[in-house]
């Protein structure tokens, strides 16, 4: 079973991974497909100064797909033991099948938006 998490507002993928509408958790069967799908709301704080990745990681996430992100989250993440994927948009769920289907790999786009000073952590 793999967990794929995604920013998202209003049903598409989020721009920003640390102030995100909420996150769009999709459980994935062993032939690809949607078996199940929650959300939750991020803590205030910024993704990457915040408790986030143990969230994640405590609700069996394994991948996080994204628009773009600083890349203190991205460290985070990967450091943890995630795949990250950046450069992603549009609806939440094209963007989980286009990368199920190995259509999606990561862009290493970051965001240096907010001032958020993430680079180092």
């Amino acid at each position: 079973m793999t967990k794929i998490a995604i920013p998202s507002r209003d049903g598409q993928v989020d721009e920003h991974f640390g102030h995100c509408g909420y996150f769009t958790v999709l459980t994935i069967g062993p032939d690809k497909t949607v078996t199940a799908e929650e959300t939750f709301a991020p803590p205030a704080e910024c993704g990457c100064k915040s408790n986030l990745v143990n969230d994640l990681l405590g609700m069996g996430v394994t991948t996080l797909i994204a628009g773009n992100m600083g890349q203190g989250a991205a460290n985070k993440l990967r450091q943890a033991g995630m795949t990250v994927i950046r450069g992603a948009a549009g609806p939440v769920h094209e963007a989980a099948a286009a990368y199920l289907a190995g259509n999606l790999a990561d862009r290493d786009e970051l965001c240096m938006a907010h001032g958020h000073n993430c680079l180092d952590d």
